[in-house]
Order: C-alpha cells, then sequence, then structure tokens
C-alpha cells in the first residue's frame, strides 16, 4: 500500500509478547501522532485493565477509551485476546511484534530474573512456565501464537503487519501500513539489541507468506 494512501482504522494492536520491540513501537506510534499507551498509564496497569475486564465481561480497553494504539498489554494467559478484540473493536489494525526466537529466550530469561515480584507471581501463576526459567515451554508458546495469529488473519493480509523491530524494521513497513507519511527521523530504538538472524526467522516468514 503507498504511503500516501491514509487509512481509516479504530484502533491499533501489537500482538507479539513481551521483548519484542513494544516499547520502540509505541515511541513510533506517539512521534506519529497516535496516542498511545504501553505497559502502565494514567488509569493503571494496562494489562491489569484488560484482564479484569474480560473477566467482568466488559469491553476489554472499558476505561482506556482515550487511547488508540495498544502495546505490551498481554499477559501469558490473555494474548490470545486479540480474536476478542478485533470482535469488540471493528476496523482495527494489528501488528505482530516479533524478534529471533533465540534472540527472544534470551531476553525473556533476562527479564524474567529481574522481576521484583517474582515469587508472588509464580505463587499467583503455578501452573504458568511464564515466571520460571523454562526455553522449552517458552519456545512452545511463542510458537503457538505466531501460528495462531497466522492463522487467524490467513484471510485478511492487509490487516496484520509483522514486524521485526531488533532486525531492522521501521518507518519503511509501519507508515505504509498506516498510511501514514514517514516522519524525518530515526525511528526509535528502545530497548533493542541487535539479533541473531536464525532459522526460525525464515519459519516465520514461511508462515506468512500470501499466496
Amino acid at each position: 500500500m503507498p504511503a500516501a494512501e491514509r487509512r481509516s482504522f479504530n484502533r491499533i494492536f501489537c500482538i507479539g509478547l513481551n521483548k519484542t520491540g513494544t516499547s520502540s513501537l509505541h515511541a513510533a506510534f506517539l512521534k506519529l501522532g497516535i496516542p498511545s499507551v504501553h505497559f502502565e498509564c494514567a488509569e493503571g496497569n494496562i494489562k491489569d485493565i484488560i484482564e479484569t475486564n474480560h473477566t467482568r465481561g466488559r469491553p476489554l480497553l472499558e476505561g482506556l477509551e482515550r487511547y488508540v494504539a495498544f502495546s505490551d498489554w498481554t499477559k501469558p494467559h490473555t494474548a490470545n485476546l486479540f480474536r476478542v478484540l478485533d470482535e469488540q473493536y471493528p476496523g482495527s489494525l494489528f501488528i505482530l511484534n516479533t524478534r529471533d526466537i533465540e534472540s527472544w529466550l534470551e531476553s525473556r530469561e533476562k527479564h524474567v530474573r529481574r522481576l521484583p515480584d517474582l515469587e508472588r507471581l509464580r505463587e499467583e501463576h503455578p501452573d504458568s512456565s511464564w515466571y520460571r526459567i523454562d526455553r522449552a515451554a517458552w519456545r512452545r508458546d511463542y510458537e503457538a501464537h505466531h501460528a495462531a495469529v497466522a492463522e487467524y488473519f490467513a484471510d485478511r493480509p492487509d490487516d496484520l503487519l509483522v514486524m521485526d523491530v531488533a532486525a531492522g524494521d521501521g518507518w519503511d513497513k509501519l507508515c505504509p501500513f498506516l498510511g501514514l507519511p514517514e516522519p524525518g527521523r530515526p525511528f526509535p530504538q528502545k530497548n533493542v539489541a541487535p539479533e541473531r538472524r536464525g532459522g526460525f526467522r525464515r519459519r516465520l516468514a514461511g508462515l506468512f507468506r500470501r499466496g
């Protein structure tokens, strides 16, 4: 889609897992003048707000109506709520923020080891591998999530953008997808380390190959 062709959209949801460029995408949305929220805001922790709304049968974005773009909003057991968001907010766009899986596993492990409330999270989610160092389980979760997204959007390629910030994806991918002109400034690089381009990146491309 040409960059000059503006798109109308309801919301923008980054539906990849954490540690996949969410901070950079949030900063990019703000530079584009899009009201964006990442992880926390004045209203509170958006992960908790969205999960509570889901549990109580409310619209998932109740209390967060003033925002247009959402990143780092999933918990391990709520990543599949992208389907509900699609139903409740028709006309929205979705970005699968991703990265090389080996690099992601390293980043996930560092992230878990740094969590100050790790023991509490493990007690609250005793059946989840997300807060334990279990790379095999994390790999299964990651690949299953990507496969689920690919299947769900298989017939709607214009509604989904696969974006790997760590591999160098930037304005040249994001702006044509949104139908907005590129800003005259570098794409934000927040908490991004260069990744190794491994076999999983090739397999991921296969999942989303069109035609």
